[in-house]
């Protein structure tokens, strides 16, 4: 594994990357649901809803790396979090 620097913030994401998606299977299956219609106008189940929202917050913090830098970066934490919040809601 001498190709990848591991480092704490990475294992950390990774845990709860994988965190997330145990969980919401476990509430798939426990707690099964039908899908909604949100302002996408879409069906979308509890798990299309997590995707988008990593796939947003990634887009969110590549932008914010870019566009701000580094310094910072806790803030675009904040916006994807607002921004989970929202596609939960309204998605």
């Amino acid at each position: 594994m001498d190709w990848m620097a591991w480092t704490w913030p990475t294992a950390i994401f990774f845990m709860v990357i994988a965190s997330l998606l145990i969980t919401f299977t476990v509430l798939a299956i426990k707690f099964p649901e039908t899908p909604r219609v949100g302002i996408l106008r879409i069906e979308t189940t509890r798990g299309d809803r997590l995707f988008i929202t990593l796939l947003g917050s990634a887009f969110i913090n590549l932008a914010w790396l870019g566009l701000i830098g580094p310094d910072t970066q806790p803030w675009a934490l904040a916006a994807c979090l607002v921004y989970a919040a929202a596609v939960f809601r309204w998605v």
